[in-house]
């Protein structure tokens, strides 16, 4: 049984999940790039000194459940209190090369009790095209600079001639030393509210005793909402949409079991990593996998290391939702995790009843002009559930980053936009309908290096119970239709126009 009691569990909760979102409020602020300070695409977490995530940010699925990996990564080279490390090696822990992942381990009295990290996406880390989100890329080092776990700061300060390494290494040098110094603030700040906290409430054995209480309570929720599922086996498959290099769809195919409290989720028959860069590697798997059981049971409980210690994963090596180098992975984290939810809910649908699918993309638009590059995730339509119609114009599943205004985008990009509106009537119609996706039009207002990627191009988001499936979703340049996932230059003046997938409807009309 736990320490605390149900009061002391969710005040102690509370307390590690406001650092968190503390850290997440300092990092947005701090931030120079409109991809962190607007779109917000960054996380913060706190983990124990074990490594076992405790508390995170209300921020990107994505990063969350696969920073685990790679604070085990850091922990492995002996990171020591009062130390910063770096890492963005998605087969050491992260996800894709842009998101950059700091690591710090912070003590009191001696001892180590946590570890703050952060995950950031940074505008540009190099590559074969501005953005680091190159579509077609065939293997990772096309995608830019990798880091393995590096020390970048210590007691003395940063590491400059690391930091150098790194500026060197994007186009937008001053960006990313201007972001990277926002996540180092966010750690210095975790480690004082740490500090804090432990000195008014009696050290570091009370905070790591409340750590392993949280941990122990969020597991056993876990098993107890598992267990009230029926037990069985169930199926599901989706389709990438090709992945840059191919056409071909690539599948994805999954096996739920539920036993008892017990919850094996087997990717066995998926197929073989693709020859571009819509791979996973196992990290990113793993964060689709627990963002789905989690709102397939209880999202209530904290999300952490104990509410993931009930599920299993089985995922062939070598095959798309485990990929290995030197595959490409940049489209994986963005496009391969959504469809991996969408396929690991469908196949939860056995067991409960879920929403339909939303739209199961993010409609990635990546522009580089010249020292400014801009990189985003649009908005579409979420699935309706029972007893509503899916919210219109949101981020779903894998992606919870924020509308960029248009003020902000056409200040710091040469780009008009031209329209930005609902994509009326795009959602599925039922008892309750899907939500609809958004149609945007920006110019270019100076030549331009584009990378488009996206899915649902070609299917449906599914509706379920008979309600209508939403509308699939279409990319134009100058008003001709293109490919899910295409890269090239254009001139001044070209329109680019997104129209996003609408969400599926719930029960029949």
């Amino acid at each position: 049984m736990s320490g605390l009691d149900p009061i002391g569990l969710q005040v102690w909760s509370a307390a590690l999940g406001a650092i968190a979102e503390e850290m997440q409020a300092a990092l947005v602020r701090a931030a120079f790039s409109v991809t962190i300070k607007e779109r917000r695409d960054c996380s913060t977490a706190l983990f124990d000194g074990e490594g076992r995530m405790v508390a995170q940010s209300h921020s990107i699925p994505v990063h969350l459940g696969a920073m685990p990996e790679a604070v085990a990564a850091v922990m492995a080279r002996g990171a020591l209190p009062g130390e910063a490390w770096i890492i963005n090696d998605p087969y050491r822990g992260g996800t894709h090369l842009p998101d950059i992942t700091i690591v710090s381990p912070i003590a009191v009295d001696g001892v180590v009790i946590a570890h703050a990290v952060t995950r950031a996406h940074h505008a540009d880390v190099g590559g074969m095209s501005p953005g680091s989100m190159p579509a077609g890329a065939r293997e990772l080092v096309q995608e830019g600079l990798i880091i393995p776990p590096m020390r970048l700061a210590g007691p003395d300060g940063v590491d400059a001639q690391l930091l150098e390494l790194v500026l060197a290494n994007s186009r937008t040098p001053d960006e990313r030393r201007g972001d990277l110094a926002a996540q180092l603030a966010a750690h210095a700040l975790a480690d004082d509210r740490l500090a804090d906290l432990a000195a008014r409430h009696g050290g570091a054995s009370t905070v790591t005793g409340a750590m392993d209480d949280i941990l122990a309570y969020a597991e056993r929720r876990t098993r107890a909402a598992v267990a009230a599922l029926p037990d069985g086996e169930w199926h599901a498959e989706e389709a990438l949409e090709g992945d840059g290099v191919t056409d071909d769809d690539i599948v994805i195919r999954v096996r739920v079991a539920i036993s008892g409290e017990q919850l094996t989720v087997d990717f066995t028959g998926t197929d073989p990593a693709g020859p571009g860069n819509l791979n996973c590697p196992i990290a990113v798997t793993r964060s689709a996998v627990y963002f789905a059981v989690r709102i397939c049971t209880d999202p209530d409980i904290q999300a952490s290391a104990g509410a993931f210690a009930p599920v299993t994963i089985i995922a062939p090596e070598g095959s798309l939702v485990h990929a290995r180098p030197p595959s490409a992975v940049a489209a994986g984290n963005v496009e391969g995790s959504s469809r991996i939810t969408d396929a690991v809910i469908a196949a939860l649908g056995g067991a409960a009843d879920v929403p339909a699918q939303g739209q199961g993309t993010m409609n990635n638009l990546t522009l580089g002009f010249g020292e400014r590059v801009y990189f985003e995730t649009l908005a579409g339509g979420q699935g309706a559930s029972p007893g509503a119609d899916g919210p219109t114009a949101v981020h779903v599943t894998m992606s919870n980053t924020l509308n960029t205004p248009i003020e902000a985008l056409e200040v710091a990009m040469p780009v008009r936009v031209e329209r930005y509106a609902v994509r009326r009537g795009s959602g599925g119609t039922g008892a309750s309908n899907g939500g609809d996706g958004v149609i945007r039009r920006i110019r270019l207002l100076d030549d331009a290096d584009v990378s488009l990627i996206a899915e649902r191009r070609r299917s449906r988001p599914a509706g379920r119970h008979g309600g209508g499936d939403g509308h699939a979703g279409a990319t134009l340049i100058g008003d001709a239709p293109v490919p899910g996932k295409w890269r090239g230059r254009l001139p001044a003046g070209t329109v680019i126009e997104q129209r996003t997938p609408g969400g599926g409807a719930h029960g029949a009309a």
